[in-house]
């Protein structure tokens, strides 16, 4: 897959669907990559022009010295789409890339046409739980990024949909044993110091939040407030965990569809 060369950093990034199609980017969670986004493609890629790419620190992109910000990811996604020549885009984020999003609403929302925030809050965590696993990471190393993916499992995913659904939980969970332990912790220090709480009220672009009735780390009462606090936002809720995309499936790429397209 191809890459663009940023100041401090090389994304990895792919392309699907027709070149003049109207761009909608895909940011992937911590800990995955923009494989994550499989099972959207063949429906997102016959409307869009679907720009997926690794997260600064994840899959194919480059790993730099952490620790990392939101509004450093946030410029990654900014200096893709300059290098790429692309001025308007939608955009969807699930977790961290939610978090990612929601920098683009309140700093370039002149830019976003509509904006989808999945299974991600204003403030995820505490920095008590981020310490712990970044010290965890970087002590562990490769070992405590396998235990990290066997972790995983059950906040990922329900126990029903993981036991009928092996292969794929397994393609999924395996992206994070193949997460650099220094790029892994460098973005749990960005989300552990995100808090957008006080500044949705800037978002204006269109906007939906998604949500996972099962999801145990970013739950409906996350996206509820998301969505009180941005103007006019909508929000939906699928029985699902923390990865609605892969667990409610054709159901989130049909409502996510709907809302980019009118």
């Amino acid at each position: 897959m191809p890459s663009v060369k940023l100041a401090d950093a090389s994304l990895n990034y792919r392309f699907d669907g027709a070149n003049n199609a109207p761009v909608l980017v895909l940011s992937n969670s911590l800990g995955t990559s923009l494989g994550m986004w499989d099972e959207q493609i063949p429906a997102f890629s016959k409307h869009f022009r679907v720009l997926r790419y690794d997260t600064r620190g994840h899959g194919e992109s480059s790993v730099t010295t952490g620790p990392y910000s939101i509004e450093q990811l946030g410029r990654d996604v900014l200096a893709l789409l300059d290098k790429l020549n692309i001025e308007r885009f939608s955009f969807c984020g699930l977790s961290m890339g939610g978090l990612i999003g929601q920098w683009l609403g309140i700093n370039a929302g002149d830019r976003l046409q509509g904006l989808v925030l999945c299974n991600t809050g204003a403030k995820i965590g505490t920095d008590e739980i981020w310490n712990a696993r970044i010290d965890s990471v970087l002590a562990g190393r490769e070992q405590a990024m396998r235990d990290m993916r066997d972790a995983s499992i059950a906040r990922w995913f329900t126990a029903g949909f993981a036991e009928a659904n092996s292969a794929a939980v397994a393609r999924i969970t395996e992206m994070i044993a193949s997460t650099s332990p220094d790029g892994y912790a460098a973005n749990c220090a960005a989300v552990r110091d995100a808090d957008y709480r006080a500044q949705l009220g800037a978002i204006k672009a269109p906007t939906l939040v998604v949500c996972g009735s099962k999801d145990p780390v970013t739950t409906v009462e996350h996206g509820q407030f998301i969505q009180s606090n941005i103007p006019a936002a909508e929000l939906v809720a699928f029985e699902a965990a923390h990865l609605s995309n892969v667990e409610a499936g054709d159901a989130f790429t049909q409502r996510v569809l709907a809302f980019l397209r009118g």
